[in-house]
């Protein structure tokens, strides 16, 4: 069989979905865990395609594929999928929803989405208590990573769906790493960040001052519009491996989705599997980051919503950001 190669992407966030550093083994989860589909028995044989994926959180889902006989290679940097999806080097690769629309103008339509696997992670954090909503953000000075890219602009469209204009009722600082940022809020020397996970777990645990004040992943849910998500990260395949090898590419979705379901369901073992095959380098911080980390799936027609809807608030924000232009139709694997 081919050697697997798979790459999971965070935000980019950034969200970019980066490995964790060391935390301790007291960290208190930010979010409580989501009910999980009750298992399904899917036929564990690996299919035979190259997947590239990235460490980090994303790849958490993909640990119970990996111990079923995936063959892994995991990079830690998410610049190196694209290449290898333009020169048609992958079959299926787990990358953030914006750059999926790019590299379907880039490839002129020879890549597909199949599945939404991420929504958002980030978290509105705070040393203090006197942010209790989005409303309170007015007049504030916030630090944030990530700007020009989906953390900036879904932020903006949040904000101004709350009647809050981004350029002139908010002072935003842009830091260039989330590290940098955590570090910081740690040290006290910043009061007030936007952090995704999983150095919300991280930042919170080792400055007991700090609290996560609001998901910004339930703030879009109230204002967005069309059923559209927070989608942050997603599947894609090669249209010739979607038209030639559906079978397999079904297959392939179905395993994944189990694999997911058996990560969020059961932390404590999931977080064990994540550990071993090196998606996070310890278990303890994959056990407490995993309830934030938003892992989903998400396919056909609720795929198309969330990702339609993502795709035109970006557009609107700036074109380039998902390659110029709406993907049509055919962007969309349905099935």
């Amino acid at each position: 069989m081919k050697k697997v190669l798979m790459l999971v992407l965070a935000l980019a966030m950034v969200l970019s979905f980066v490995a964790c550093n060391k935390a301790g083994d007291d960290i208190a989860p930010t979010k409580a865990p989501t009910s999980v589909p009750e298992a399904t028995a899917v036929p564990t044989t690996p299919v035979d395609a190259k997947i590239i994926a990235l460490k980090g959180p994303t790849g958490m889902g993909m640990a119970k594929l990996m111990e079923d006989g995936y063959e892994i290679e995991l990079v830690g940097d998410p610049t190196l999928v694209a290449p290898e999806v333009i020169k048609g080097n992958v079959d299926i690769a787990a990358v953030p929803v914006n750059l999926a629309a790019t590299l379907y103008q880039k490839t002129k339509g020879e890549i597909k989405i199949a599945a939404i696997n991420t929504l958002g992670t980030l978290h509105v954090v705070e040393k203090g208590n006197t942010i209790n909503s989005i409303s309170d953000l007015k007049g504030k000075t916030v630090y944030y990573t990530g700007k020009g890219s989906t953390p900036e602009y879904a932020l903006n469209y949040i904000l101004t769906q709350n009647g809050i204009d981004p350029a002139k009722d908010i002072e935003i600082v842009y830091l260039s790493e989330h590290a940098e940022l955590s570090a910081q809020m740690i040290s006290g020397d910043v009061t007030l960040g936007i952090l995704p996970e999983p150095f919300v777990t991280q930042t919170i645990a080792k400055n007991a001052e700090v609290r996560d004040a609001i998901d910004l992943s339930d703030e879009w849910d109230k204002v967005a519009e069309n059923n559209s998500k927070l989608t942050m990260g997603c599947i894609i395949v090669s249209k010739d491996f979607a038209e030639n090898h559906k079978d397999d590419l079904d297959l392939f979705l179905k395993q994944y989705e189990a694999s997911i379901n058996y990560v969020n369901g059961d932390v404590e073992k999931g977080s064990q599997l994540v550990a071993k095959h090196g998606i996070i380098p310890a278990a303890p911080v994959a056990k407490k980051a995993i309830p934030g980390c938003n892992m989903t799936f998400m396919a056909g027609d609720e795929m198309k919503s969330a990702a339609g809807g993502f795709l035109k608030v970006m557009f609107d924000a700036d074109p380039k950001s998902i390659g110029g232009t709406m993907p049509d139709e055919a962007f969309y694997y349905m099935g």
